[in-house]
């Protein structure tokens, strides 16, 4: 029966990004496999998602994004793959609480598999990259760049990440700064 699903699953994508193609859209598709891994490709546009960018300096409309997640076996493994970016640049990156929003403060703080009681969360025994899953990332000469993180947990049930935030800086790790990477320019809904 499983090897039915994927089959219709593979086509009904075909069919949407047939769509999106005759419309001239490539807002992006989100894929879930149903297995815990999720996919998530689009094209960063100001005001609309999936893919929203708040300062198009750092991240141009047009850039694109890509976010794939898999949990399984205790753990949790996400890659985001980005192009269009600024070339040879550093930013932050890290799951969120919360969906994107018309500011990149809708998508609340850095998901945190053991939630920090304190508000923001700047202590490195709850903002670290085994608690949070942080993608930072340098972009090549073409704007391009990739960052994996696996973390040692899944998402509970009733409790997951529903964005990434690509952040101006990378992320700083000492006490009273731990997990902060400055602004949010730009923002990519997924439902880890």
């Amino acid at each position: 029966m499983r090897t039915l699903h994927r089959p219709i699953r593979f086509v009904l994508l075909l069919g949407t990004a047939g769509l999106l193609a005759a419309c001239g859209s490539d807002a992006g598709s989100t894929s879930t496999t149903g297995d815990g891994a999720t996919q998530v490709s689009a094209t960063f546009a100001s005001g609309s998602g999936p893919a929203f960018t708040y300062d198009t300096a750092r991240v141009p409309v047009g850039a694109k994004a890509t976010v794939d997640a898999s949990s399984g076996d205790g753990s949790t493994t996400t890659t985001l793959t980005v192009s269009g970016l600024n070339p040879n640049a550093m930013y932050g990156a890290h799951a969120h609480a919360k969906p994107c929003g018309a500011t990149g403060d809708a998508a609340g703080p850095h998901f945190q598999m053991r939630q920090d009681p304190v508000t923001p969360s700047v202590d490195p025994a709850y903002a670290n990259p085994s608690n949070e899953i942080w993608l930072d990332l340098t972009t090549d000469a073409q704007g391009a760049g990739t960052a994996t993180s696996t973390v040692p947990w899944t998402f509970p049930d009733d409790r997951r990440a529903r964005s990434v935030i690509i952040h101006e800086m990378p992320t700083k790790t000492e006490p009273g700064k731990a997990g902060t990477a400055g602004a949010r320019p730009a923002c990519v809904d997924v439902g880890f």
